[in-house]
């Protein structure tokens, strides 16, 4: 369970944060390629130093490549 309430769907554009009000709609994009997707704030965290988001699979896929675990990225709140 997320946060929202909601069952986790890794396929799902989502994401965690851990101040952003629930529902927020931000871009998230990796700097290394230009690749941007639009993701939804479900859920609290990450609870890692230096950490600002933690991405569902999908949202991560979709701009960088997953077997590489983290990657630096750049995020803009579009609606909260």
């Amino acid at each position: 369970m997320t946060a929202s309430g909601e069952q986790f769907d890794p396929t799902a554009m989502t994401a965690a944060h851990k101040s952003l009000p629930l529902g927020s709609k931000v871009r998230v994009t990796n700097p290394n390629n230009g690749e941007s997707v639009t993701v939804r704030i479900n859920d609290r965290g990450p609870y890692v130093g230096g950490r600002c988001l933690d991405l569902s699979e999908a949202a991560f896929d979709a701009i960088g490549d997953t077997g590489a675990g983290v990657m630096t990225v750049k995020y803009e709140v579009l609606a909260s």
